[in-house]
């Protein structure tokens, strides 16, 4: 596994784990048995026809700047993740270093800079915002830009 797919699984992980789980309905009880004109029952219970299945709704898009902005407050609010490839990995509890950085470059084929410059970083922030928005992620135009 990527650390692109360790990324969408901290961030979409957080937002599922953030969202309430709808509660399932009560199963209907068991009809009892119907008697015949002759005296004879059925011996087992009938059970009612199952409810239709509701048809899935679209999932909605996780608000990637939400989940990242809760995720900084809890940890104290000290993160630049908007523009900071290592905030935005560290905030995650991932791998920031430069053979990590190394590895999501390779991984998202960003190809700006020396590898560890201030160009580099930038344009592989804006690459994993993009690839987020890419892949069920709600970003603010300005992280992807």
């Amino acid at each position: 596994m990527g650390l692109f797919s360790s990324i969408v699984d901290k961030i979409f992980g957080h937002a599922k784990a953030a969202t309430p789980a709808t509660p399932a309905a009560p199963a209907a009880p068991a009809k009892p048995a119907p008697i015949f004109i002759d005296g004879s029952a059925q011996t087992a219970d009938v059970a009612p026809p199952a409810p239709p299945s509701p048809t899935p709704a679209a999932a909605e898009p996780v608000d990637v700047a939400a989940v990242l902005t809760e995720l900084a407050a809890q940890k104290g609010g000290k993160s630049d993740w908007q523009h900071s490839i290592v905030d935005l990995l560290k905030l995650l509890d991932l791998d920031s270093s430069l053979d990590a950085r190394k590895e999501l470059a390779t991984e998202l084929g960003v190809q700006a800079g020396a590898h560890g410059s201030a160009e580099q970083n930038i344009a592989l922030h804006k690459a994993v915002m993009k690839k987020l928005a890419e892949n069920g992620g709600k970003v603010p135009d300005e992280l992807k830009d």
